[in-house]
């Protein structure tokens, strides 16, 4: 508002946020959401005894690494996801602008559009790099970072050699990949 009248979007947006407040925080649910804090402390232990028992399962489990090769993170993301997604399509669950005060148009996301000419003046950058750079230097710098990924060394220090040789981002990440693989989900659900 400070060079001019807010647009119907700003206006649109305001409202919500106030909505967003009102009926998704909870804050609205008491007379007095501080009430001396002892609602928000309520609301604060109840987050922290979720938390606990999060911890305590995964803590079961062997820690969180096995937790992830079992899918238990995964799983509670889907689970609670599908729940969540129930609640408000049955209206249990307010998601203003969803399935309260939703707008019958839909405004256009706008994204950024990059022009095709840069990606074809960096591919001929690439290029060209490729055919000026030290190709001594380069593979050195390629099989000393793969010989550090084996055997668990350090990386950045070999990283940064391979971009002193004009190595790609691209052909680090090959290296990498053929030294670690690449991670597959393993589609617990």
């Amino acid at each position: 508002e400070t060079y001019a009248l807010p647009t119907q979007d700003a206006v649109t947006l305001a409202l919500r946020t106030q909505q967003v407040i009102a009926h998704e925080s909870g804050v609205a649910d008491t007379i007095d959401p501080l009430a001396g804090s002892y609602y928000l402390e309520s609301l604060t232990q109840r987050m922290e005894r979720g938390f606990e028992r999060y911890l305590g399962e995964i803590e079961k489990m062997g820690g969180m690494v096995e937790a992830v090769e079992r899918g238990y993170p995964q799983r509670e993301i889907t689970e609670a996801s599908f729940h969540f997604q129930q609640q408000v399509e049955e209206g249990e669950k307010v998601v203003v602008g969803i399935n309260k005060y939703a707008t019958a148009e839909q405004a256009p996301i706008p994204t950024l559009a990059i022009d095709p000419d840069v990606e074809r003046k960096q591919i001929a950058r690439l290029v060209e790099t490729r055919k000026t750079r030290d190709a001594g230097r380069w593979s050195e710098s390629i099989d000393a970072l793969r010989q550090a990924a084996k055997s668990g060394d350090e990386l950045m220090p070999r990283f940064l050699e391979c971009a002193r040789a004009n190595a790609s981002v691209g052909e680090q990440v090959l290296v990498l990949k053929e030294v670690f693989g690449e991670y597959h989900d393993p589609g617990y659900f």
